[in-house]
């Protein structure tokens, strides 16, 4: 059977982020998509409402359930929505250090709408970096993770902190004609792509990619290959996103 990935992420409603992001990206990277749902989302593509996170017991007893079942390789978190699913995790990942894992460090919506209360979560996410084969964060997470404003501090910041690699998102910064991401390799830079900027707001970029990194070092790549494959991918799924509704985000179009 293929490599498999296992997310910890919640439900999207409309399909455009989350659990289904998630499985569509790793689909599309060759491996398989099992699931640990953290929450259910009340979303649509466009804003989001509110949610009711699993509880820690529930939130194992999924993922311990397909353990030794399927040919789990690689570990890939969201949204977590809780302290308490946070900790759960981290349990889970100390339990199990052959995994890699991709984190994800999902605190807001893309829309801006609350996914959990952000102070506690970033003091919480102190507990899954040192597990991190590599954390995805976009701008605004690293500096709310870090405390930093200064993005080369920030990053220093979070190696300190027990990262062992991070490719920094540079959707959220004010370069209107491309997106820089860098990746950083025990805290050095080994590579840096720009790509062009596309028009209009996206919902479930982050995860897409983020996914699509785990699906490829499920199947061996390593984490610069995996990187590369995944920007790749991800920009075509981008140019080829879908409206829902007129100038509102789009849904990108992984298949």
């Amino acid at each position: 059977m293929r490599p498999t990935v296992i997310c910890f992420s919640g439900l999207d409603p409309s399909g455009g982020a989350g659990l289904q992001a998630d499985i569509e990206a790793i689909g599309q990277s060759g491996a398989h998509a099992a699931i640990a749902c953290t929450a259910l989302t009340i979303q649509n593509s466009q804003q989001v409402f509110g949610f009711e996170a699993t509880s820690k017991e529930l939130l194992l007893a999924q993922a311990n359930a397909v353990v030794g079942d399927l040919p789990i390789k690689c570990v890939k978190s969201g949204m977590l929505g809780t302290t308490d699913n946070i900790a759960a995790l981290a349990e889970f990942l100390a339990q199990h250090p052959e995994y890699l894992y991709v984190l994800d460090p999902v605190l807001v919506a893309n829309s801006g709408g609350s996914l959990g209360n952000q102070e506690t979560l970033v003091k919480a996410f102190a507990q899954l970096i040192p597990f991190a084969t590599v954390i995805t964060p976009n701008t605004v997470e690293l500096r709310a993770l870090t405390g930093e404003n200064d993005l080369d501090l920030a990053t220093q910041k979070l190696f300190a902190m027990g990262a062992k690699a991070v490719l920094v998102k540079g959707g959220h910064e004010d370069t209107p004609e491309y997106i820089r991401n860098a990746l950083y390799i025990q805290n050095e830079l080994v590579s840096e792509t720009r790509c062009p900027r596309l028009d209009g707001e996206y919902h479930g970029s982050g995860c897409s990619l983020a996914s699509f990194i785990a699906g490829r070092l499920a199947l061996g790549d390593d984490l610069k290959v995996a990187v590369h494959h995944s920007e790749t991918w991800l920009f075509g799924v981008l140019k080829n996103a879908e409206s829902p509704v007129t100038n509102g985000q789009k849904i990108p179009k992984r298949f």
